[in-house]
């Protein structure tokens, strides 16, 4: 049973890892292209503005397992269009193998929403 659970890779702003941290570079800026373009007119108009942590499961083909809050923002509105920011960006491209022979790939990221837009800290 525990030889069938998928491996597991948990990435950051901070990952070395030279395919892992293409990967995550070209991810964010995916999220962060999809998040401008589709920002929450709502939020524009009440200026509402906030940052939250978000931890997105992608699988090896590059589907979404899964998007955790960890932090979230104070506006229920951000909350929400976070999580249809990354569900409209999917899917993303295949997770990159290795020797590790990832399964899921987690990618924990701070985002801010403020000026209109969406961004993702460093």
């Amino acid at each position: 049973q525990y030889a069938k659970r998928p491996k597991r890779k948990f990435v950051s702003a901070s990952t070395q890892e030279y395919a892992f941290a293409q990967y995550l570079r070209s991810w964010v800026e995916r999220v962060e292209r999809v998040g401008n373009a589709n920002y929450p007119e709502r939020a524009r108009a009440e200026k509402l503005e906030d940052r939250l942590v978000m931890t997105v499961a992608v699988r090896r083909d590059g589907s979404v397992e899964s998007v955790v809050l960890n932090t979230p923002s104070r506006h229920e509105l951000l909350n929400q269009s976070a999580k249809r920011i990354v569900e409209l960006a999917a899917p993303f491209a295949a997770v990159p193998q290795d020797a590790e022979r990832v399964d899921v790939l987690h990618i924990t990221r701070t985002w801010h929403f403020r000026n209109g837009a969406v961004s993702s800290e460093e």
